[in-house]
Order: structure tokens, then C-alpha cells, then sequence
């Protein structure tokens, strides 16, 4: 495990002091669980950025669905005869 050193604001730090002591952690604990969830949260955000720029070079390419083909699948959910995902011809 390595140290880092950071610079926090007196208002923040005494919110971290707070949140530690009810939760009989350490600050450093603290720190690094809510790094953990920022760093996971901004991966998944460009995760989902990537799949929305695939997705508008996939409809510039025309490989794009049907609108009348997507209501007919979506009605079909839940009934006997339920389609699967309509796909593009391309």
C-alpha cells in the first residue's frame, strides 16, 4: 500500500473526522472506500460513454432496427408467443 499526501478543506475534514468516528474507522479507511466507489462510478461512466459512441457509429453505418419491428417485440413481452430482440439487417 502506498501513502499519498492530500490537502483537504477544514469543513471537509472535519465531515471525514465525523464519519469516521461513528463508524469506528480510520480517516485513511474512510478515504479509500470513497475512492474506490468514485474510481468504480468513473469507469462506468466511460464504459457507458464508449458503448454510446459505438452505438451512434453503428446508426451513422444504417445498422439501425425498425421502429414497427421494436413496438412488435415489445408487445410481445410477457405473452405466449414472446419474440426475441429484433436485429438489424446489416
Amino acid at each position: 500500500m502506498s501513502v499519498t499526501t492530500v490537502r483537504l478543506q477544514a469543513e471537509v475534514e472535519q465531515h471525514l473526522e465525523a464519519i469516521a468516528s461513528r463508524m469506528h474507522r480510520s480517516k485513511g479507511w474512510v478515504i479509500n472506500q470513497a475512492l474506490s466507489e468514485y474510481i468504480e462510478k468513473q469507469q462506468l461512466e466511460q464504459e457507458r460513454w464508449k458503448q454510446t459512441l459505438e452505438a451512434m457509429e453503428s446508426a451513422a453505418q444504417g445498422k439501425v432496427v425498425d421502429a414497427s419491428e421494436v413496438h412488435g417485440w415489445l408487445k410481445s413481452w410477457g405473452t405466449e408467443n414472446e419474440q426475441d430482440a429484433p436485429r438489424s439487417g446489416k
